[in-house]
């Protein structure tokens, strides 16, 4: 995990080094400045060479300028580094996203996924930034004054270590238990967040059936229970610094009282105390800077980690290794024994056997829960199929790219999703790069030119989040001419007009005759009446397709299953 971590300075390998560089030299300032203490109280002052105490002064001075402009480019371009790596990491994950397939979508949260992929990275730009630069300069810091500790009195070095050992140990220890606990704490606060996004998202669901006190409720229990992992973190990290600065203190101590005792032998100057105290904090402050470090190690790896195990997950839906490119399709689908389950428990549909011919216009027609939506999916490769093959113009489709393949598809779906932006914007993601005249001439096929332009600022109008300011008519309108502007050669019409009334219907249901016009066209209808000009209807059950033909064919079947499901929404209807 940790090589993985550090794979991502690669591109910004420069800029590391210039930090690291000013940090090293930075300690070198740092090591010189308590023996130019000792020089001066045990050499200059007694001799009365105040002359070349005061060139010392100015050598300090200078230095600590130096000193002063390394510092700003350390937490400047530091910083930056930390922030772009925390960047390319959200864009990887973002871009792993989107190869994710639909199944993964189903078993997770948006806001989990939310949390994850922004605040599981919150911690990581501090890391990148002052973990190898704290790391760095610990290990210059405790090395330099680690020799010269024991240069300048081995005997008192020795007591004055004499506490590391346990500080380390303790570091360790309660180290791993931080590790845990923020990791618990970044699982929680994805729930929370998850929480916060489904409630906002159906607040005006919320509000109709009056269940606000419900969702604080719900919302309290999500958040007490993040709020108790961050108390327990914070306990354990209480512990952890109160142990440390303990520690620190008693080597002062110790060094204070040894060095009375070595001064009292004879075997010690003032100055020399002096210095080593210098010293012993100049070795102690790293110690610090490793237990800090250590806190942001164990913060931004629990952030990492989680990270890790997200972009780790593959796609079980993907190209093959030498996947051709679906073009000029002319619109030939033919399912094969097509057998599938959402689960290894049970199956939606087994043993389909359908063939569609180029520019036909196929209904699938039946009771909820038969399969109708899902042999639509298994099309564009949403879901893979357990068993059999599904060819477009004879060519398996497991066999060409997926985005050569979804090119080739559109979907016009009953529940209509449309982007936070304009209404250009959302037409032309039909066609990312249509002209202005392409748009309009798309949206007066869908029959939206008209109410568009009665608006206020017409292709400019902010629809809102998912087109909350437009009516369903509406919505399925632009829905349609974004799927003009990407003008498919096979069309899915998934129960497009289902949540309709009667007159939006009917604009609706004459700009999908035209979009369906010299394409292959897959029709999912509950309102039957939709479906009588169908080339070829299929109907089914659980028990499969069983019966299909033309409109007038099905009705004139005794006891059959499209004659009765007519009938009852004939009856429904008058």
């Amino acid at each position: 995990m940790i090589k993985r971590f550090i794979s991502y300075y690669k591109n910004h390998l420069k800029l590391f080094i210039v930090d690291i560089g000013s940090a090293f030299l930075i300690s070198g300032i740092d090591l010189l400045f308590p023996f130019f203490i000792k020089e001066m109280i045990d050499e200059h002052f007694p001799k009365q060479n105040f002359s070349i105490a005061f060139n010392i002064i100015i050598i300090l001075f200078v230095l600590y300028i130096l000193r002063f402009i390394l510092q700003h480019i350390v937490h400047h371009w530091g910083h930056i580094v930390g922030i772009r790596m925390e960047t390319d990491m959200r864009r990887d994950l973002f871009s792993h996203l989107q190869t994710l397939d639909f199944k993964f979508y189903d078993d997770n949260k948006v806001g989990y996924l939310m949390s994850r992929i922004t605040n599981d990275l919150l911690n990581i730009s501090e890391l990148a930034h002052h973990g190898p630069e704290d790391l760095f300069i610990s290990i210059v810091m405790i090395l330099g004054s680690f020799a010269i500790l024991t240069t300048m009195h081995w005997k008192l070095a020795l007591f004055t270590f004499t506490m590391i050992p346990i500080m380390i140990l303790l570091s360790f220890k309660l180290g791993k238990r931080m590790h845990q606990n923020f990791k618990i704490i970044k699982e929680k606060l994805g729930i929370v967040s998850s929480q916060i996004e489904d409630n906002l998202s159906g607040v005006r669901v919320v509000k109709s059936f009056t269940n606000e006190e419900f969702e604080q409720e719900r919302f309290d229990k999500v958040n007490n229970r993040y709020c108790k992992a961050r108390e327990i973190a914070m306990k354990t990290m209480a512990d952890f610094y109160a142990s440390m600065n303990f520690f620190s203190n008693m080597i002062l101590l110790i060094t204070l009282a040894a060095g009375a005792y070595f001064i009292k032998l004879g075997e010690l100057t003032s100055g020399q105390l002096i210095a080593f105290i210098f010293y012993v904090n100049m070795f102690m402050e790293p110690i610090k800077r490793l237990v800090s470090f250590n806190e942001q190690f164990q913060k931004g790896m629990a952030g990492f980690q989680r990270f890790i195990e997200l972009l780790d997950m593959e796609a079980e839906i993907k190209d093959k290794k030498d996947a051709l490119e679906l073009t000029h399709v002319k619109g030939n689908i033919e399912y094969r024994n097509i057998s599938f389950g959402y689960n290894h428990h049970s199956k939606v549909l087994a043993g389909i056997d359908i063939k569609i011919n180029v520019g036909e216009t196929v209904a699938f027609v039946g009771p909820s829960g038969a399969g109708k939506s899902t042999l639509c999916k298994l099309l564009p490769r949403f879901y893979e199929i357990d068993q059999g093959e599904l060819l477009i113009d004879d060519i398996n489709i497991k066999d060409v790219s997926l985005t050569s393949l979804r090119k080739n598809i559109g979907i016009v779906q009953q529940d209509v999703f449309l982007f936070n932006g304009t209404i250009k914007e959302n037409i032309a993601y039909g066609r990312l790069d249509a002209s202005d005249e392409e748009i309009i001439a798309a949206a007066k096929k869908a029959n939206a030119h008209q109410f568009i332009m009665n608006l206020e600022q017409g292709y400019d109008t902010n629809i809102g989040e998912r087109g909350v300011k437009l009516s369903g008519g509406q919505k399925q309108r632009i829905s349609i001419a974004r799927s003009f502007l990407k003008n498919p050669p096979i069309l899915i019409l998934d129960e497009a007009t289902s949540s309709l009334d009667n007159e939006s219907e009917k604009i609706i249901q004459e700009s999908l005759k035209r979009l369906a016009e010299d394409r292959t066209t897959l029709v999912i209808a509950h309102r039957l009446s939709t479906v009588i000009d169908a080339d070829k209807i299929l109907v089914l059950t659980d028990d499969g397709i069983v019966e299909q033909g033309k409109h007038q064919e099905l009705l004139n079947q005794d006891s059959g299953v499209y004659k009765s499901l007519y009938e009852s929404q004939f009856e429904l209807v008058s």
